[in-house]
């Protein structure tokens, strides 16, 4: 599916650290009152990072982006790896440095590494239930404003794989593009005029009826929206394999393994980034 184009990394990797400056203002704003009344400027500590349940690891990283931020007098040491599965409570970084930089850029950073490593856990139960199936598990743009880039990373260390990063990387036609050409054939051939073969054209379907007027269209994809499994195992008959299908649409851990046992090429579930719980993460000073 589609990637980070080349020409949008330095764009991406700016909104990064201006996402972890903002985290970082939006927690000290005028100062760490409590940490600067109580904790000596010269007090060095060590600490430990810790992921308290089991989970896939995402977000590692983001620990050294965030003190790098703050202090680069902390010294960010991992111990474990993004993509990681872990049975339990595990040991994931260590940091030495000023005590009272580690406290203040504590909850910043464990935010990161909690919601990503939601992700990433969430993903990889899903790709789970994909097992003895052709179908690869896609993201979509259902993600936090500004963590898009973060969290379509938290999906590739669980096992999925990444959608559209936005609009502009490819044309998918929804419904509403649809309804405003007057149908699948004009909306496609539209696009296609617009384009040339440039970029790949998704169109999304929500009945049988437009399935067929989609086959016979340039398009190379197609979406399959909130049909019921009978629907899809008709869709992949009906296709042949001329072109891959997508289904979409409220697909959950519970109804993904038989949505992937239609036959189906892709699966896209919103769920994984709108929907993941953050998993239960801790930091300990363990020596000061």
């Amino acid at each position: 599916m589609c990637g980070i184009r080349k020409g949008r990394w330095n764009v991406i990797l700016e909104s990064t650290r201006e996402l972890i400056r903002l985290a970082l203002s939006e927690d000290i704003g005028r100062g760490d009152c409590t940490t600067e009344a109580i904790i000596d400027p010269d007090q060095k500590a060590t600490a430990t990072v810790y992921v308290k349940q089991a989970a896939t690891l995402a977000g590692l990283s983001l620990i050294q982006d965030v003190f790098a931020a703050l202090d680069a007098r902390v010294r960010v040491v991992p111990l474990a790896e993004d993509g990681q599965t872990i049975a339990g409570k595990t040991a994931v970084s260590r940091l030495e440095g000023p005590a009272r930089s580690i406290l203040t850029g504590e909850r910043t950073a464990l935010n990161f590494l909690g919601r990503l490593t939601g992700i990433a856990t969430l993903t990889r139960l899903a790709v789970a239930q994909l097992e003895g199936t052709r179908a690869k598990l896609l993201d979509t743009r259902k993600t936090t404003p500004g963590w898009r880039v973060l969290e379509k990373y938290a999906v590739r260390m669980g096992g999925g794989h990444n959608h559209r990063f936005g609009l502009d990387d490819m044309v998918l036609i929804k419904d509403n593009h649809i309804a405003l050409c007057g149908g699948v054939a004009q909306a496609v051939s539209r696009a296609r005029a617009h384009i040339g073969l440039s970029q790949k054209i998704e169109v999304e379907v929500d009945t049988m009826e437009q399935l067929v007027e989609a086959l016979e269209t340039s398009a190379d994809m197609i979406l399959l929206d909130n049909m019921n499994q009978d629907q899809l195992r008709q869709a992949v008959k009906w296709t042949k394999g001329r072109v891959p299908l997508e289904a979409s649409g409220n697909i959950s851990l519970q109804t993904i393994a038989g949505i992937a046992a239609s036959g189906v090429d892709y699966l896209s579930m919103g769920a994984l980034t709108h929907s993941a719980a953050s998993v239960d993460v801790g930091l300990d000073i363990v020596f000061s």
